[in-house]
């Protein structure tokens, strides 16, 4: 499988598309305001000498009442105490369709930099592609639902399982 490398330039592109979100939903030019919605999630785990803190803003646009397109950030730091410790970061472009008020399809397209050091001074920096096609039930700016990675790679992957359920909100 051949992953999908982002330059720094295209990175930069994404988050500068990102902050500018801010400033167009603040301009009241034809209903755009009601259109740019901003969600993520945050994550906190800690027990036993297991850390890990997730940030992961992210922006749609509705473009009709059943398409809405859009970009994500996310930053994380795992570390599992005598053991390893891991920086990942990435982005990703965002699809999701409404066929009915009630159901979302989504598709994720998502690129993480993993930067991994063991304890032994072993460093395993690699790329992570994950491509999420998902369903959800939506009740008016929260869905749940399930995404599955068809780019999993179980020799390779940042993620445990194919299968991911998911919690989304935006405002």
């Amino acid at each position: 499988m051949k992953l999908i490398k982002w330059n720094k330039s295209t990175l930069c592109a994404l988050f500068v598309l990102f902050m500018c979100a801010n400033a167009v939903s603040g301009q009241n030019a034809s209903g755009t305001q009601d259109r740019v919605h901003f969600g993520g999630s945050l994550g906190l785990s800690i027990g036993s000498g297991f850390t890990n803190i997730v940030v992961a803003p992210s922006v749609i646009y509705d473009v009709n009442a059943y398409f809405s397109a859009g970009v994500g950030l996310q930053g994380s730091y795992v570390n599992f105490k005598n053991n390893f410790e891991s920086y990942i970061y990435g982005a990703s472009l965002i699809g999701l369709v409404n066929p009915i008020e009630q159901i979302q399809l989504s598709a994720e397209l998502e690129q993480l930099r993993v930067n991994t050091t063991f304890n032994d001074n072993y460093k395993d920096d690699f790329w992570n592609t994950a491509l999420f096609l998902g369903a959800g039930y939506r009740t008016n700016n929260v869905t749940l639902g399930i995404r599955y990675n068809v780019l999993f790679d179980d020799k390779k992957s940042v993620y445990n399982e194919a299968f991911m359920p998911f919690l989304r909100v935006y405002f």
